[in-house]
């Protein structure tokens, strides 16, 4: 490029074909000059004038304060150009500092030796005796003026200074770039803003590029009879976009197939860098709008809120126990409860033989009876507290108020235990629970047996990497220091790894939502870690940002957003619909299969089973004592009872008698009961008497 030798000029001539541009609606007219910052360019810097210029004048603290001097020397009867001030124009900085390098080599000079001033004529070719000196001292000077850092090499020839590169916006001049003496790479860009082609604020009828990034469902490639064509939400949300503001565009991946992220030098790479670059106008995909990434280019407000989840494979559910019934308490408290119902069957026997009041006379009828009866036997007792603690009752209830005090307390621990247990049963067997070894971040952070990552050079990578947050930091720790590496290339590869288990995946949460959606195997495990959004990303001071944030924010308030994702989260591309988890059913809640209750079923047969071997023990115990004058054969006997039971005649039995005209048996006891036969009640004579 070359530089118009007088830009006012140039500048003129400008403002009459403007009112012309104006009216073709097209402003491609390009200037490039070393003043263009002494100009003003309002008049331009709406309509997308083309105009770029390059300044080595340093606006520095001190260039301030020699400007404001030289409008102060013009303020009476002069003044400096309307159009330039505040600024100088170049010639004049380097005349200035000009000036001063050859006065501060002049003075350098005459601190050393006596200077001798001689005039000297211009018409003939003697030099003055000092020059040469002079032009070593000036060679030595380094010193900071009006256009940067001024030194010189051993030729005299002016080194290691810096040219900044301005183009014109809509917010004014703004730097876009710097060129150094020293450095052979050319003009490098600052990444303040990127010269568009085409930058106006009308949008119609003009095609954007786009750079995007493959990812499902935001941006997906189809190949088909037609040709390749790109569809997903992020073209849905483009396309509702430029119907609205009447554009064309067209989609190019990105080259290095990145997001976009800063390295240690500074350099950007992914969509960021081709903003950057000017190889497109915006970038659109799950972009997450960063504080690092608004310092290289801008965004448009979020069309999408999410935040950091963990995606992890879904565990298997536990198979009911077959005595899934004990679970609501612990084997600590069933163990305690057994024992507290011996101590407590125990305690209630002592105290009922050691009280006066619990030892009645049997027999009423009887005033002066010869022995006393006590209810609480120790079988008796035990009846009376498993009647309590099944909330059955019995038939023995306590007189003392030693034994009542005891029975209520009793009474009381029942009623509060069976409660729980009851309001606690049911949970255990409606739900089957998920035996998930992680619940959320913290548990993830806590162990190491399950590695975890996330995709490499993208924003969940960048906020754990700068996170104060303890948790985060060691989380990072952890990372970082895995081998193999626990970072993928891409949100793809990190699914598929989940996929193989033991492995947990930091992503964000749309797009598990999307993933869980399509796997029926994997799951989102905990909350959010933060809260973010994705973007349109624009070059820096590009008009057309406000425009694409108007659009989003009408397609928010009219609801199409909301369509969109369901669309492309619920619907598209779901070759099967994952059945909803049963522990969130409340219909199922109702519904227990065998395995929940299996062992209910299973201690009512063995209890059953295991009367009837006491019944059979019963028998052989009360065979025994049955005189042998008296006694028949066990197995006679057992088959002459098993009979009469299984034959349902009656609930009456007859004595049988030791012989014809015999006396019953004499009385006895079971369990400290005395049963007795009355006279005159014999089902073989009415002398006889009668056991019921």
């Amino acid at each position: 490029m070359t530089s118009p030798p007088r830009f006012e000029n140039a500048y003129k001539t400008m403002h009459t074909v403007l009112n012309s541009l104006r009216s073709l609606d097209e402003c491609e007219t390009e200037e490039v000059s070393r003043d263009v910052h002494t100009v003003n360019l309002e008049d331009f810097q709406y309509i997308g004038t083309n105009i770029t210029g390059f300044r080595i004048v340093n606006q520095s603290p001190e260039y301030q304060e020699i400007v404001q001097d030289w409008k102060s020397s013009y303020a009476t009867g002069k003044s400096l150009d309307s159009e330039q001030a505040p600024y100088a124009k170049t010639d004049v900085a380097l005349m200035y500092d000009a000036v001063w390098t050859f006065a501060t080599a002049l003075n350098t000079l005459e601190k050393g030796q006596r200077l001798q001033i001689k005039p000297i004529s211009c018409a003939t070719e003697k030099q003055w005796s000092f020059g040469p000196t002079l032009a070593n001292h000036m060679r030595g000077v380094e010193l900071r003026g009006l256009t940067g850092r001024i030194v010189f090499d051993e030729q005299g020839m002016r080194t290691n200074f810096t040219v900044k590169v301005q183009d014109l916006t809509h917010i004014g001049l703004t730097e876009v770039g710097e060129w150094e003496h020293r450095s052979n790479r050319g003009i490098r860009k600052t990444g303040n803003y990127s010269r568009q082609p085409e930058v106006s604020f009308g949008l119609r009828n003009k095609t954007l590029v786009i750079t995007t990034i493959l990812n499902e469902p935001y941006m997906m490639k189809v190949e088909d009879e037609n040709g390749i064509r790109y569809e997903g939400y992020c073209v849905d949300l483009i396309e509702a976009i430029a119907d609205d503001l009447k554009f064309q565009y067209k989609i190019k991946e990105v080259d290095d197939g990145s997001y976009g992220r800063k390295d240690d030098l500074g350099e950007w790479n992914g969509m960021i860098r081709e903003l950057i670059d000017g190889k497109a106008d915006m970038a659109i995909a799950d972009l997450t709008i960063t504080y690092v990434r608004e310092e290289a280019v801008d965004f448009t407000m979020p069309f999408m809120n999410l935040g950091i989840s963990i995606l992890f494979k879904k565990p298997t559910k536990k198979v009911p126990k077959l005595f899934s019934f004990l679970s609501p308490l612990s084997v600590e408290v069933w163990l305690y409860m057994a024992t507290a119902f011996l101590g407590v069957s125990l305690f209630l026997f002592i105290v009922a033989r050691f009280s006066a009041y619990e030892w009645v006379n049997p027999h009423p009828c009887d005033l002066e009876p010869e022995e006393l009866e006590n209810q609480f036997t120790l079988l008796n007792t035990l009846w009376f507290t498993i009647g309590c603690l099944m909330c059955q009752g019995c038939d023995i209830t306590p007189r003392a108020n030693s034994t009542r005090m005891i029975a209520v307390m009793w009474w009381f621990f029942t009623l509060i235990m069976v409660s729980s247990y009851t309001a606690n049963l049911a949970a255990f067997l409606t739900v089957e629970r998920l035996a998930s070894p992680i619940e959320s971040a913290e548990d993830l952070a806590k162990q190491t047996t399950i590695p975890y990552g996330c995709v490499a050079s993208g924003s969940t990578q960048s906020f754990f990497k700068e996170s104060e947050f303890p948790t985060y930091k060691r989380m990072w720790s952890f990372m970082e220091s895995q081998r193999p590496d626990v970072f993928t290339d891409n949100n793809q590869k990190g699914v598929e790894r989940v996929k193989k288990g033991n492995y947990a995946f930091l992503m964000e949460s749309t797009t598990i939502e999307f993933i869980v959606e399509r796997n029926c195997d994997l799951t989102q495990v905990g909350g959010l870690l933060d809260s973010k959004g994705y973007g349109i990303a624009t070059p820096h001071g590009s008009p057309y940002r406000t425009h694409m944030s108007s659009a989003i924010l009408k397609l928010q308030e009219n609801g199409k957003l909301h369509v969109l994702k369901d669309l492309w989260w619920k619907k598209k591309r779901l070759s099967q619909k994952c059945a909803k988890d049963d522990t969130t059913s409340s219909s199922s809640a109702s519904e227990l299969g065998l395995a929940n209750v299996g062992g209910v079923f299973l201690v009512l047969i063995c209890g059953v089973f295991l009367g009837c071997i006491i019944v059979v023990f019963e028998f052989v115990w009360k065979s025994r004592k049955v005189p042998s004058e008296e006694r028949e054969s066990l197995c006679a006997s057992f088959c002459r009872e098993l009979k009469f039971a299984i034959c349902c005649g009656g609930s009456t039995k007859p004595i049988k008698s030791t012989e014809e005209g015999g006396e019953a048996s004499t009385p006895h006891q079971e369990n400290g009961l005395p049963f007795m036969p009355m006279p005159g009640f014999s089902s073989s004579s009415p002398s006889k008497g009668f056991a019921s």
